[in-house]
């Protein structure tokens, strides 16, 4: 089934934008000057975000508003996804895993960060999703200033990506995923389960030319793979003004 975009200047083509550090600071919210942006894109060409977060904390980010502000709204990689306010089919990582190989997943982790040797660390170290864990050393509960500190202290320490690697050592078997994204947290899901997972949802809507936004398009980052896809037109963005930047000058707004 697909939607008529013909009221669209660019009618076959589709901006795709990752979240956090592209539209919007890393866990803060969009702009007014970033939602008129989008707003004047959205005359010119289908609009939609593609993110690992829930669709309750994509809400808090972008808006109450996205099932009207976006035309496709892919939570969680497009494991919760959404066309024109309408709620797509969606797939669950616990019923990949099953409960005996999540519980040891899980275990591993929590015995991992307990040893961990790191200045802070407060709470919420896993967080369960519909398509994957989120695992935070420092924990998702540390407030924006210990986030900053944390950024920095992972930068030079490599503690994201160590612990990736000994989930891959102790792990082979479980066809697993891992992306480092944001600043104190990484994803793990099924292969295949990034962001590209959301293209499953594109096949046969007609469009020529899919852009694609992201700040993490470096190798393990969560939009490594999405930006080298075959199918996507990649831009690798440092930051919300950035994205603003290149869509003035592709789109003229």
């Amino acid at each position: 089934m697909t939607t008529d975009w013909s009221n669209r200047e660019f009618p076959k083509t589709l901006c795709l934008f990752d979240v956090d550090g592209t539209l919007t600071p890393a866990r803060g919210v969009i702009t007014k000057d970033m939602q008129q942006t989008l707003a004047d894109l959205r005359k010119k060409c289908v609009v939609g975000f593609v993110g690992g977060s829930d669709f309750v904390k994509q809400e808090e980010q972008l808006g109450n508003d996205v099932l009207q502000t976006f035309d496709y709204c892919f939570s969680e990689n497009g494991l919760t996804a959404f066309r024109s306010g309408e709620a797509l089919a969606s797939d669950s990582f616990l019923q990949f895993m099953g409960e005996e190989r999540y519980t040891r997943l899980v275990n591993f982790c929590l015995r991992y960060i307990a040893d961990l040797e790191i200045p802070q660390k407060r709470g919420t170290f896993i967080e369960f999703r519909r398509g994957m864990i989120n695992v935070s050393p420092i924990g998702r509960n540390c407030s924006r200033e210990e986030r900053n500190e944390y950024e920095k202290f992972d930068l030079a320490h490599d503690v994201r990506k160590k612990f990736v690697l000994a989930l891959k050592k102790e792990f082979p078997d479980y066809g697993l995923q891992y992306s480092i994204g944001g600043q104190i947290s990484f994803d793990v899901f099924p292969v295949g389960w990034d962001k590209t997972f959301c293209l499953k949802h594109l096949e046969g809507e007609g469009f020529d030319t899919i852009h694609f936004f992201g700040d993490k398009t470096f190798e393990g980052g969560n939009d490594y793979e999405i930006y080298h896809h075959p199918e996507i037109t990649g831009h690798a963005v440092k930051n919300p003004q950035e994205t603003q930047a290149i869509l003035k000058d592709l789109f003229r707004i």
